[in-house]
């Protein structure tokens, strides 16, 4: 499977996917180590660090965004977070712990991209939420 940051256009700080392992037109599973050392924590309860309900939306989204990027299945074209409905949060991440994401693309299509997608620490449910991107292209350099 392709390298991560061949199938994101987002670098460090912002790259949230270390690897992917599965990819189906139906479903996307993904992992992400949070360390320690990652910028948010400094901020977000830095007496008790955990990671940002946001981030773990923007993790799943990545992911999904990287496993249809690894399909091919809409080019060079960028992916643009349009809604995120149905976000809830059932279990803190801490610092050091592995995340597996698990993505179901609901309807994917050239203009559009949706998908739901699960957030686990071992066997259980951190997050879960469903989302739409926009599908655009690259601005030309």
């Amino acid at each position: 499977m392709k390298d991560i940051k061949e199938l994101l256009p987002h670098r460090e700080p912002f790259l949230y996917v270390d690897r992917l392992e599965k990819v189906t037109k139906e479903e996307i599973v993904g992992y992400r180590t949070y360390t320690d050392k990652e910028y948010f924590f400094k901020g977000h309860f830095p007496s008790y660090p955990v990671v940002p309900g946001v981030i773990l939306i923007e993790t799943m989204a990545q992911t999904g965004g990287a496993g249809i990027k690894a399909m091919d299945i809409v080019g060079d074209s960028l992916f643009f977070l349009a809604t995120v409905e149905k976000a809830k949060f059932r279990r803190q991440v801490r610092p050091n712990e592995e995340v597996r994401f698990i993505i179901t693309n609901l309807r994917v299509s050239p203009k559009m991209i949706r998908q739901s997608g699960k957030a686990f620490v071992g066997d259980e449910l951190a997050a879960e939420a469903e989302w739409l991107c926009l599908v655009g292209d690259k601005p030309k350099e």
